[in-house]
């Protein structure tokens, strides 16, 4: 006799297949763009393929429709060859300090 244990599904992120989808790779600044194809693509990162053998950076901009301004940040996660996994990653805003103003702080109300 057997005993069947009970094993909970593992739930992983859904991904939508793009079979060579046409993507942009941005560098310095968006002055340069390389072509891209996308393999697959989730809410969280991307899985690439480049025609050429090029030095793609740990970081870079990663243009989803060509002319369109949204340029998704993009970390490199691992390598294959021409082939790369990237993860989309999201800037956290800077607190800026006010500045602190000698005049303003010497001023008192009356």
């Amino acid at each position: 006799m057997s005993v069947v244990e009970h094993r909970e599904k593992v739930l992983r992120e859904p991904r939508r297949q793009l079979h060579n989808r046409l993507a942009w790779i941005s560098a310095d600044n968006g002055v340069t763009e390389y072509e891209c194809h996308v393999l697959d693509l989730s809410s969280g990162g991307a899985r690439i393929a480049t025609d050429d053998a090029m030095d793609v950076r740990d970081r870079f901009e990663l243009t989803l429709v060509k002319g369109h301004h949204k340029r998704d940040l993009c970390e490199v996660v691992w390598r294959r060859g021409k082939t790369y996994g990237v993860k989309f990653v999201t800037l956290l805003p800077v607190a800026v300090e006010p500045a602190s103003d000698p005049a303003a702080a010497s001023v008192q109300p009356s």
